[in-house]
């Protein structure tokens, strides 16, 4: 009756990978049924709360033939070939449409392993398949294989030549619908589908040499997700099983629900010399994630395979925190000894880390403090890391002092208790000051603990956590860290959010295995009560170990925290720099930042440059305006920052915003920043994207010619020595084996002046309505006017009216700033000097040299729906 109740016969089947009972074998059936319905009535009593009894920890349930002791009978292969050299690093995903979800799925799978991709929607044309006699493409992945085969013939001619030449893979998926037809042949190949199948118990074929993460050996009983399964018949040579499984006894087709149907087939390329794997379903299904990894290896010759090694430290953080009630106990503590131990045998070096805060230290019942001694007794079983005393949040401590008062009480405690603090990690209390960044955390970890490595979750968001990247920030390396499903709250199995049945899932194919699965490296969170009560997280993760090592050949290692930084980065080192994000976009981000900083102090718009075009001057026009703020002057840049484009923004994000006001003011302010280098820097579009998305931009363009010329005589006027010693056309016709600060010099004078390659750079991040192009030479000649159209595209208000506040000063050559009703108050003497005239022959090479520059510029212009400026007419007109 129990069984019946609660579908344990199935359930029981999946778990223990044993076949379903057949009336053949009756009295065995009942047999198996009485025991298991005796175990599960003691289970259902032994973990419910009776007046007598306590609660029992759950056991891992999972049921392997693999041996970890022993050798792996089926050994990872290794695809790594020379071809692999032959073709660019990417792989081509061909979507059915943008928003579908097995497309998602595959894009998604590739971005948490950190594989590069180029999608493309079905219904446009290809696109160029070779890139300087190379291949661009490693894979090609088409979200359909109906899409493939119903291509006309010279695009199908075309891909499969560029496959065969550059021995190129592909794999395709069939979506089959409800009204597919139940059989039918593949068209331009040797090949049979029957759709629509609902099927169950689903294994790999050993012998198969695309495997290399998943291991075969295993069946994983049981209905599979849909009923829309697809079945591949073929007598060909060219076509070897990868997987099968039986259709469901249920199912109204007519196959034998014993026999083995293939559901994904490896196709050798025999037939027409192109290599494939063809999945009969989706992505939803967890095993077809490994094995779609293994394609990709496998097809790329190994381009594409990721690292068999994984790598994971549980933190167990909150240690000695708590209320009474949640606190460990003696027990649980001589449990999580235990659970280290048997961890071991599966986990090469597995050690627990714990962190504790000491101010909290015996404040439980009698026997939850006997539970805090018995943790000291085996302090020197695991890896300690100190958390703040009293387990506050950093971000709420603006001054350094008091957050060092805090981390050495915490240091003391740990001495006068002999626990050995020597990682040279520290994890922040709710991720409080990590990120978003409070720097005063990190000066303070440096002087008291000597930390080096730390981790959160909140790189640069929670979710999606695919996204989640490591960087270095004052000499610290901060790694990404994990989830499992366990919180501060899941304290008993039958609590947990969705049931018991939602944490299996995580842990069978699930979230927690696709993050094993996922990530080679694995800072996992948890908290001190998920070991006590019911000891979910033992439950959780020698599940999932035992879990992993049934179904992949994935070796498992913890090792120390340093040293887990040290690989992270040596494995990503694209990812050492930070990329600041703006936190007011995203509430938890606000929850952890310091109440002493605000959104509104970031700017609102920036003056992007380039650099002598009229940068300074346009700066001064919008300071004089009472709604604009500009950033305070740097000591060492004078009026710039200059943060997005040099080591300045290494200082992180606390640093950039003591340069502008903090006040009730503010909120109704337009705040900006001046940087003229901000223009042509490559990595400044970006990195300002990522911390101001909604800012606008102002550029000013003039002659490039003009400009190269204005810099030389610039860095003339500042006694640049390579300057000063070469004539203007010397510097701008330099060769590349020139010496280097010459090199160095022609590259200032001439790179800003390709305007169009650039600003295409700033589109690939701004919307053309974020960004206003200024005429430099109407700036100088009818400021007025110009600084109208400025308050226009910025909508400042109060409107300010520059004809009262601009004249024309006849000895400098430009307009200058009125004060005090008649007096003029002009640039710097550096501004507006007489330069002698540009050589000839420099403004001939110059003219020829920017000739499809300012082609370019016009036909972006034009794009835009922006003026073109009347120097660039007078330009393009020349040329012709």
């Amino acid at each position: 009756m129990l069984l019946k109740t609660f579908g344990l016969g199935s359930v029981f089947a999946r778990w223990c990978h044993v076949r379903q009972p057949t009336i053949t074998k009756g009295i065995l059936v009942a047999i198996i049924f009485s025991v298991v319905s005796l175990m599960f009535l003691a289970h259902y009593v032994s973990n419910y709360h009776f007046s007598t009894m306590e609660r029992k920890p759950p056991e891992p349930k999972i049921k392997c033939r693999f041996n970890p002791s022993h050798h792996t009978p089926f050994s990872p292969k290794s695809h790594s070939s020379s071809a692999n050299l032959r073709y660019d690093n990417r792989v081509l995903v061909i979507m059915e449409t943008q928003f579908s979800r097995l497309g998602i799925d595959v894009l998604m799978l590739l971005e948490a392993n950190k594989i590069r991709y180029k999608r493309t929607l079905a219904r446009k044309n290809l696109p160029y398949l070779t890139h300087m006699d190379k291949g661009k493409y490693g894979v090609v992945v088409f979200e359909s294989l109906q899409t493939y085969t119903s291509m006309d013939k010279w695009n199908r001619d075309l891909l499969d030549k560029y496959c065969r030449d550059y021995n190129v893979g592909m794999i395709t998926f069939i979506s089959a619908k409800n009204d597919s037809p139940l059989a039918l042949q593949v068209k331009g190949m040797p090949i049979k589908l029957h759709t629509n199948l609902a099927l169950r118990d689903y294994q790999i074929n050993p012998e198969s040499d695309i495997l290399r993460v998943t291991r075969a050996g295993e069946v994983a009983y049981g209905d599979l997700p849909d009923d829309n399964w697809t079945v591949f018949a073929t007598n060909h040579s060219t076509y070897e099983p990868l997987a099968y499984a039986k259709t469901q006894s249920s199912s109204s087709v007519v196959h034998e629900s014993d026999i083995l149907h293939t559901v994904v087939v490896q196709d050798c390329g025999n037939f027409d010399g192109v290599r494939r794997v063809l999945f009969g379903n989706g992505l939803r299904f967890w095993l077809h994630r490994l094995l779609f990894l293994d394609s990709l290896s496998y097809l790329s010759h190994g381009k594409f395979s990721i690292p068999l090694e994984r790598h994971i430290l549980i933190d167990i953080d909150d240690i000695f925190v708590g209320k009474s009630g949640i606190r460990l106990k003696p027990d649980d503590v001589e449990a999580l000894v235990s659970s280290q131990e048997r961890l071991r045998r599966s986990v090469e070096g597995f050690t627990y880390n714990l962190g504790f805060s000491g101010k909290y230290f015996h404040h439980g019942s009698t026997e939850e403090n006997l539970g805090d001694d018995r943790l000291l007794k085996y302090r020197h079983h695991f890896w300690w890391f100190g958390h703040m005393w009293r387990h506050l949040s950093a971000h709420k401590f603006d001054n350094l002092a008091t957050l060092e008062r805090e981390m050495l009480l915490n240091r003391q405690f740990a001495k006068d208790n002999d626990i050995p603090v020597n990682q040279s990690y520290a994890v922040a209390p709710h991720h409080s000051g990590v990120f978003p960044i409070h720097d005063p955390l990190y000066e303070a970890w440096k002087k008291v603990w000597g930390v080096q490595v730390t981790s959160t979750e909140e790189y640069p968001h929670l979710r999606p956590a695919r996204f989640r990247r490591g960087f270095i920030h004052k000499s610290i390396k901060v790694l990404p860290r994990q989830t499992c499903g366990l919180f501060t709250h899941n304290l008993f199995l039958d609590k947990y959010q969705g049931g018991p049945r939602k944490l299996d899932m995580s842990i069978r194919g699930g979230e927690l295995f696709q993050t094993f699965l996922n990530n080679p490296i694995n800072i996992f969170m948890t908290h001190m009560s998920n070991y006590g009560n019911d000891r979910l997280a033992i439950y959780t993760f020698e599940s999932v170990v035992k879990f992993v090592q049934c179904w992949t050949n994935l070796k498992l290692k913890t090792i120390p925290p340093l040293q887990l930084a040290r690989k992270y980065f040596m494995m990503y080192p694209e990812e050492v720099d930070p990329i600041w994000q703006n936190p007011c976009d995203d509430k938890r981000h606000m929850a952890i930042w310091s109440t002493n900083k605000s959104c509104d102090m970031l700017p609102r718009f920036l003056v992007i440059g380039p650099q002598k075009t009229g940068t300074t001057a346009l700066y001064t026009f919008l300071s004089m305006h009472p709604a604009v703020l500009s950033n305070y002057k740097s000591a060492e840049t004078f009026e710039e920052v200059q943060f997005f484009s040099g080591k300045n923004y290494y200082r992180g994000l606390d640093w950039y915003m003591r340069f502008f006001p903090h006040s009730k003011n503010t909120t109704n302010s337009y705040i900006f920043e001046k940087s003229a280098n901000y223009f042509d820097y490559d990595l400044v579009p970006m990195r300002a994207h990522a911390l101001l998305p909604r800012a606008k931009l102002i550029t000013i363009l003039i002659n490039p010619s003009k400009r190269a010329y204005s810099w030389y005589q610039h860095m003339r006027a500042h006694g640049d020595q390579t300057a000063l010693a070469y004539n203007f056309h010397d510097v701008v016709t330099a060769g590349d084996d020139a010496p280097r600060d010459l090199r160095t010099l022609r590259h200032r004078c001439l790179n800003p002046g390709y305007y169009a390659q650039h600003l295409e750079r700033w589109l690939d991040y701004y919307s053309p309505k974020q960004l206003l192009i200024l005429d430099g030479e109407l700036l100088k000649s009818d400021p007025v006017s110009v600084m109208h159209k400025v308050q226009r595209f910025l909508r400042i208000e109060p409107y300010y009216n520059y004809s009262k506040y601009l004249r024309y000063d006849p000895k400098k050559g430009f307009f200058c700033q009125v004060v005090n009703g008649d007096h003029t108050k002009c640039l710097g003497r550096s501004k507006g000097r007489q330069y002698p005239p540009i050589e000839d022959r420099a403004e001939k090479y110059l003219k020829s040299l920017y000739r499809k520059a300012n082609v370019a510029l016009s036909k972006l212009l034009s794009r835009l729906a922006q003026a073109q400026p009347e120097w660039l007419q007078d330009e393009l007109a020349e040329a012709l």
